[in-house]
């Protein structure tokens, strides 16, 4: 379903200003880059991973099992009919509001990062919040995050980058990260779980993990945070002329 969407998609409409597509694996460092990204270009940031997230949280909060397709699907139709909201934060990152709740926190657990790449692989779901996605860029100054960006949702992005890294310093990552928030994380449950997330993204019949044809690669394995953000942040000026 949602390829069929993408392909009646017109790729002809102009934006008053650009559009960045970001898409990479689990753990590559998508969110802060895309952050600083958009702080760096005066852009609004819209992370697409929070949605799927959310759709998780809904689903699990309604004691809907993540197997059952019509289910989550309606959770998700519920969301994108305003259950879900996102607004920017203080500090330039997105705060996740869930019928009102600030669910920012709750979305970022391993169980969620499991759960949305189980209802990211149902259509229906990634036709529902398509239109949201779409809707977000339409007038252009975003840089969106996520899995299909350049090749789904945004395939005319006037910047495409496909942000990635090794599983091992994915894992490392990962792992510190859960460790400064207080979550129990082994390093090799953390690349475990990695490689299973890139199992499951990269092989699912719809919207499978890709980069575009057209994106730009960013292996980020041995790069800072700042470099691969300057890099990108040029990179779009160039294409774009982007100021």
């Amino acid at each position: 379903m949602v390829r069929s969407t993408a392909a009646r998609y017109k790729t002809d409409v102009t934006r008053p200003r650009p559009a960045v597509a970001l898409d990479g694996p689990a753990g590559a460092g998508k969110s802060t880059v895309a952050r600083l990204t958009a702080r760096a270009l005066g852009f609004t940031l819209v992370d697409t991973g929070a949605l799927y997230r959310t759709v998780a949280l809904a689903a699990q909060r309604a004691g809907i099992p993540w197997s059952n397709t019509e289910g989550v699907a309606s959770q998700a139709r519920r969301l994108a009919e305003g259950a879900l909201q996102m607004r920017p934060n203080p500090e330039g990152a997105v705060c996740v509001l869930l019928d009102g709740e600030d669910v920012s926190s709750q979305i970022r657990t391993p169980e969620m990062s499991f759960g949305a790449s189980q209802v990211s692989s149902i259509p229906e779901v990634r036709a529902a919040l398509l239109a949201m996605q779409r809707g977000a860029a339409s007038e252009g100054g975003v840089v969106l995050e996520g899995r299909d960006i350049g090749t789904v949702v945004l395939p005319d992005a006037e910047a495409k980058f496909f942000v990635t890294a090794s599983p091992e310093v994915r894992a490392r990552r990962r792992h510190e990260e859960l460790l400064a928030r207080g979550f129990p994380s082994s390093f090799e449950q953390t690349l475990a779980e990695v490689l299973q997330r890139d199992e499951a993204d990269s092989n699912r019949s719809v919207s499978p993990l890709r980069a575009a044809e057209d994106a730009e690669l960013v292996d980020t394995s041995a790069m800072t945070i700042e470099e691969v953000v300057a890099r990108i942040v040029q990179r779009v000026r160039q294409i774009t002329g982007a100021r």
